[in-house]
């Protein structure tokens, strides 16, 4: 029996499972498909919210301390496993924004770098963005990442430690419950059992947990992307415009996101998407007519409400954990949700306060 039996292994489900094995637990980590294979793949990997002025609070926390993790874990996964996450520091470009001083307030009120450019910041920091623009916000701090890079290095980690099982292709079918406590998780393939167990299932967690009887006010939002085959440097850093963004990696690739579609758990392109995020793409960034589509996919994000994750113990259930409803900021959030989870169980003082983050709330 593991320490720790985690059910989900996306972004924050394998960090989960890396923080404890790095603190000597033993742990074994189930996924219904192969590890990050759902929104820790599809999503485009901005290391910040989109807008972040608009989230509450306790979004914010987490953001805050997720932002200046994320450099360390980078360079560690590389050197821990050879696959390169590809973050890239080059700060976020927010152009055409209406709500500039909600932004500079917050900015202010949070000491985040963000603050108003010109135009000719604009064009020198990017010169191929559609011309016109006069003004736009500059967060130099935010970085993005290659997630299923990241998905790829942080699984190829847990594979090379001793103390972590992954069991992958491993559907749960329900739980067995003795005294309070959950006593074995139940697949197709038999029983697993865990000292303490953890629900990080993304937009499935409200169904495992409908399982034992408790409701979370966690949903399926489906998100459809689009991926260019373009040149490096055409476009070096994130962009959001009218609430979508571009997002450039080091090949040159340029994905364009996204869409927020509340269709319950059926995942499908659309070509009434499809054509709205080529306009997009083209509305931030005219010369990508010039380059092929390459990829055009759809993901299920855990929305959940204000975008607040639920994070701690599950009432009811003395051994049961919950760390699920990120929405559009999983990656975002991941390091710091983990790392509070992690504290909470091993019954530290947490990073930042739990309260705002429990299922009761």
């Amino acid at each position: 029996m593991s320490d720790f039996l985690i059910v989900g292994g996306g972004v924050i489900g394998m960090m989960l499972a890396r923080e404890l094995a790095q603190e000597g637990a033993s742990i074994t980590l189930i996924d219904r498909k192969a590890c990050a294979q759902e929104s820790s793949w599809a999503g485009g990997g901005i290391v910040s919210p989109l807008y972040p002025w608009r989230y509450p609070e306790a979004v914010t926390q987490l953001a805050t301390w997720s932002q200046s993790s994320y450099v360390h874990l980078a360079q560690d996964l590389l050197e821990e496993t050879g696959c390169d996450p590809e973050l890239r520091q080059k700060g976020m470009l927010m152009v055409a924004v209406e709500d500039q001083t909600d932004a500079l307030d917050w900015a202010q009120r949070y000491h985040r770098p963000l603050r108003r450019v010109s135009a000719d910041f604009i064009y020198q920091k990017e010169p191929a963005l559609t011309p016109g623009l006069e003004e736009g916000l500059w967060m130099p701090e935010v970085c993005s990442i290659r997630n299923p890079r990241l998905g790829r290095a942080l699984r190829e980690s847990l594979l090379r430690l001793e103390n972590v099982s992954l069991l992958e292709h491993q559907e749960v079918q329900g739980f067995e419950q003795q005294n309070g406590r959950i006593s074995a998780v139940k697949t197709a393939s038999g029983l697993v059992r865990g000292e303490q167990v953890i629900i990080a299932a993304g937009a499935w967690s409200a169904e495992l947990l409908s399982l034992l009887g408790r409701a979370l006010p966690v949903e399926p939002v489906h998100g459809q992307m689009m991926l260019f085959k373009a040149e490096p440097g055409l476009v070096n850093r994130v962009v959001l415009k009218g609430g979508r963004y571009l997002i450039p990696r080091n090949d040159g690739r340029i994905l364009v996101g996204s869409t927020l579609e509340r269709i319950g758990f059926k995942k499908r392109t659309t070509e009434e998407a499809a054509k709205s995020l080529y306009e997009t793409a083209l509305d931030i960034a005219p010369a990508l007519a010039d380059y092929p589509v390459e990829h055009h996919w759809s993901g299920l994000r855990p929305g959940s409400p204000q975008g607040i994750p639920y994070i701690g113990q599950v009432s009811g259930f003395e051994n049961l954990y919950i760390n699920a409803g990120q929405f559009r900021n999983g990656l975002v959030l991941a390091p710091a949700s983990t790392r509070l989870l992690a504290d909470i169980l091993m019954q530290r003082e947490p990073i930042i306060p739990a309260d705002p983050y429990r299922m009761d709330r």
